[in-house]
């Protein structure tokens, strides 16, 4: 069902061309944004369903009317421009409400990951710089906890609760009309609206800045893309405190006129009779949910569904063919994109594995290279001339994206030392500028890319970035825990790597403690599946400890003598590896 040949370029062609259309009267309309324009579609398309979920529904009107309403209380709370407020709220639509509100007013919303807890989640918060923050009831105490050591006390609003640890925020005061302009001036494009969280490549999460000008351009540039229209209706089940599941998946189908359903967390059983209850035709994916839905069994509803489309990042090859047949998906869309990016990439060929191309006739507006890549010094390399040398095809390099123009924007981060280390300077020529991606490509001789793995100590697991830093920090700071290295290990039938634990601990110790200590620090994604206790680590020169060996001796019996423990979700406790049970995991019995 792949697209090729004539038929697929010709599709391709008219689906850039789409994008440039719908992003180009952008810069003619410099205070036209989001929660703007949301006004505008109240208007045009008013009872019409804009966000749908079982917590609750807006029409465009409604959610013209709440997001007023948030703008109001934001400015009768004493939130000015470019003030930034931390939400910390579950996917309902009543969060893309609130961001909406705040931005209207001139301020900056920061859209915690909602999955952290404790050092990273009062690291994120600090980060923002934020003058107040909004809080679901469900999330008070962990909020609390994490605020009680911040330099400075935060204001905090508790959202849909008693109001236990915060005063409550009632909108109930407030008008749902529309904002005249003289009760707060409009925001413009260049203006930071969204302070959206990225791992990058080590340590603790960094807030990637975000203006009005890129949440537009990104809402049309998809808008094209996938040729959205009143008629369509998106699944969007990924988390609203990413830029694809927050901002792309749900701009992209409301600057068109269409509905977006919010289900909240994803779930491989009920999936289909998601997608056949709430009739929708478009799914916004990341590839390790398309994995999860083939290597389930099957449902009634999943060949008499309307998807026309699926769009997303990180479908596996293995994966992408079948998911296409099985479920009877006419199209797929995967891209490549960065939030703090200078550049995106875009199949539009439908070409299986690829993340993306630039047709030739874009080449000169985005700039996307590689570079040949040294993996022991962590760094691109670099010729007797000192400038950077391009990969032929084929190649494996880092790829960069040239920085200025309107479509190489770098907006940073919140941190100016964490921007300054994703430029590359001196690239082709003596003061130029490139966006570091940290990430290894190749890329074919038809030009299409290639993603092959992140660079440094991160790895990717379940559609999530895991900094190897902040495991280790959490497992170390378990009593009884004397050194710990992690590093990414593959497991069969699953994309990206998962995380494994080389671990020096006292005599006695008991995993259990262990377990219960990194649940109340880490993020589900983030623990480690697999334990190995050790006597000692052998470190480099440098003494850093040696994980290429380690990962490469994985967990597998036959080359590691020590204890290798795995985690049994469903039984919530770790589990002696033997070859059994290693056999079972090969053979795709043991589940993760």
């Amino acid at each position: 069902m792949t697209r090729s040949g004539a038929d697929g370029a010709e599709s391709a062609s008219k689906a850039w061309m789409r994008a440039l259309a719908a992003t180009a009267p952008i810069a003619q309309h410099p205070t036209t944004t989001l929660p703007v324009l949301i006004d505008d579609l109240a208007e045009r398309f008013g009872d019409a369903p804009a966000l749908l979920s079982d917590a609750e529904c807006f029409s465009y009107r409604e959610l013209a009317a709440r997001d007023n309403r948030y703008a109001r209380w934001a400015l009768a709370t004493g939130i000015g421009a470019g003030d930034v407020v931390c939400l910390a709220m579950p996917d309902r639509p009543e969060y893309l409400a609130a961001w909406l509100g705040i931005t209207r007013a001139g301020g900056v919303a920061a859209l915690l990951n909602t999955s952290l807890a404790g050092e990273a989640l009062a690291h994120a918060i600090g980060a923002a710089k934020p003058v107040g923050l909004i809080v679901a009831d469900e999330f008070a105490d962990r909020v609390r906890d994490a605020i009680s050591g911040l330099p400075a006390p935060l204001r905090c609003w508790v959202h849909g609760g008693q109001g236990r640890d915060f005063p409550i925020l009632d909108l109930g005061p407030y008008s749902g009309e529309r904002l005249d302009p003289a009760e707060c001036p409009l925001p413009v494009l260049g203006d930071r609206a969204l302070c959206i969280y990225t791992s990058g490549t080590t340590g603790l999460p960094k807030a990637a800045n975000v203006s009005h000008r890129r949440v537009m351009q990104w809402s049309h540039w998809f808008a094209g893309l996938i040729d959205a229209g009143p008629g369509d209706r998106m699944y969007d089940c990924l988390p609203l405190f990413h830029s694809v599941g927050g901002v792309v998946a749900i701009g992209s189908v409301l600057v068109r006129g269409g509905s977006v359903v919010i289900p909240g967390r994803f779930s491989a059983s009920r999936f289909w009779d998601d997608i056949v209850r709430w009739d929708c035709n478009l799914f916004q994916y990341i590839g390790e949910l398309c994995r999860f839905l083939v290597n389930s069994p099957p449902r009634p509803g999943e060949t008499v569904h309307r998807l026309r489309l699926c769009c997303g990042n990180g479908l596996a090859a293995d994966v992408w063919e079948e998911f296409q047949t099985r479920f009877r998906v006419p199209r797929i869309l995967e891209f490549y994109a960065a939030t703090e990016g200078s550049f995106s990439l875009y199949n539009c060929e439908g070409e299986p594995g690829a993340i993306g191309r630039i047709p030739a006739f874009l080449a000169h507006r985005f700039p996307v290279a590689l570079v040949r890549f040294d993996v022991d010094a962590g760094e691109p390399v670099r010729g007797a001339d000192g400038l950077c040398i391009r990969c032929g095809p084929g190649e494996v390099g880092e790829a960069i994206g040239k920085i200025g123009g309107t479509a190489g924007r770098f907006e940073g981060y919140t941190d100016a030392e964490a921007s300054d280390r994703k430029v590359l300077r001196g690239v082709f020529a003596a003061g130029d500028a490139w966006f570091r991606t940290g990430d290894l490509m190749r890329k074919d001789e038809r030009g299409f890319f290639y993603f092959i793995d992140r660079i440094g100590d991160t790895f990717r697991w379940k559609g999530e970035n895991v900094s190897t830093t902040e495991v280790a920090a959490a497992i170390r700071s378990c009593p009884g825990v004397r050194e710990a290295a992690v590093y990414g290990v593959r497991i069969p039938a699953a994309d990206g790597r998962t995380g494994m634990a080389a671990v020096i601990a006292e005599p006695g110790f008991d995993l259990t403690v262990l377990r219960r200590h990194l649940a109340d620090r880490l993020p589900e994604y983030a623990r480690p599946i697999f334990v190995r206790l050790l006597a000692q680590i052998e470190t480099t020169a440098t003494f850093k400890p040696n994980k290429q060996e380690l990962a490469a001796q994985g967990y597998d019996p036959a080359l590691v003598t020590d204890p290798v423990y795995v985690d049994d979700r469903a039984q919530r406790e770790y589990v002696r590896l033997d070859s059994t049970l290693y056999d079972r995991i090969w053979s795709g019995e043991w589940r993760f």
